[in-house]
């Protein structure tokens, strides 16, 4: 009995907890609108129930932050979505000791569609990330406790081919346009059909973003898989963490994560979630955003989403833990 209790205090030193600190914050754009955020991190103040748009979050709100050389963990939302769109993963990353940051995309969010669909969208998507990496390590107030040789990115969805092109990846639009007459039916293809006029306009050579920063990613349920091949994916050579849902209907398998994982360099730490919408990976929806986007919120019969979010936040954390982890 004394022994287990050694043990177990000795991994609760090895590894404390946190509570979760919050704020708002805005990070400058030069060639935009600035990016609005959501901030996680570390504190060891007490936290209290807080809204945060149409969830609430148990919270230490503008607490003064924990811990020093802590990882930075970068999160990049799907299309129509939002800084509070993952705030459950966000917090137990927070728990776990990193910095978090969500950014809300310009263009391509809850209250701005203008872009979504549209080739600058894809390719302004990787370079506001990297705005927000600058204003988190060169200007937010707490920047000194942030360790910048310890930075990881989250994306799902237009998130997820958001992270593989700011890794490395090189997307092909043109083989977007082939697919799409092959799958007119296909939900992206679809939306870019309705903007066709807009893209139609932006014709320019596309030059992708990529941000060397970055050391690791986490990808659920990718979109445009199919633009990306095996040189296209051939500098992606940081450590992936893959989820692809089974009945993805939004980005099928077959045509996204299936693609992404066959043309990666490395192997990535791959895992299907049985009975899996494409919207499993957001957080469980509150009663509120339940009524107002409804085919967001409803997953498939068998499928516990806040049961699966225990797991898949946690096996975020040991990913992250794993391959960020201090020299």
């Amino acid at each position: 009995m004394l022994r287990a209790f050694a043990v177990l205090l000795a991994l609760l030193i090895a590894s404390p907890a946190w509570a979760a600190g919050f704020q708002y914050g805005t990070a400058p754009d030069p060639d935009g609108k600035p990016i609005e955020l959501g901030i996680w991190y570390p504190s060891d103040a007490s936290v209290s129930p807080q809204a945060l748009g149409l969830f609430t979050q148990q919270v230490a709100p503008y607490a003064a932050i924990a811990g020093q050389a802590l990882p930075l963990i970068v999160i990049s939302h799907g299309t129509g979505g939002g800084a509070s769109s993952h705030y459950d993963t966000a917090i137990a990353l927070a728990d776990a000791g990193f910095v978090v940051v969500a950014l809300t995309h310009a263009g391509d969010n809850y209250k701005d569609q203008s872009l979504q669909f549209t080739r600058r969208n894809f390719t302004d998507r990787p370079r506001q990330v990297s705005q927000v990496i600058d204003y988190m390590l060169n200007g937010w107030a707490s920047r000194a406790s942030i360790d910048p040789a310890r930075i990881g990115v989250f994306g799902f969805s237009a998130g997820g081919f958001t992270a593989l092109v700011l890794l490395g990846g090189t997307a092909d639009f043109n083989l977007a346009t082939l697919f799409c007459h092959d799958h007119p039916e296909d939900w992206g293809c679809q939306g870019a059909k309705d903007k066709a006029a807009a893209s139609a306009s932006d014709r320019k050579p596309v030059e992708w973003h990529h941000d060397p920063r970055i050391k690791a990613g986490v990808v659920a349920a990718p979109a445009l898989g199919h633009t990306f091949t095996k040189d296209g994916l051939a500098a992606v050579t940081q450590p992936i963490q893959l989820w692809r849902a089974e009945r993805d209907q939004i980005a099928p398998n077959q045509w996204n994560a299936d693609i992404v994982k066959a043309v990666l360099p490395n192997p990535p730490e791959d895992h299907l979630v049985p009975l899996a919408g494409h919207f499993a990976f957001l957080a469980p929806c509150s009663e509120a955003l339940a009524k107002i986007a409804p085919y967001i919120c409803q997953d498939d019969t068998g499928f516990d989403r806040a049961a699966f979010h225990q797991q898949f936040d946690q096996a975020l954390v040991e990913f992250f833990k794993a391959k960020l982890a201090p020299p």
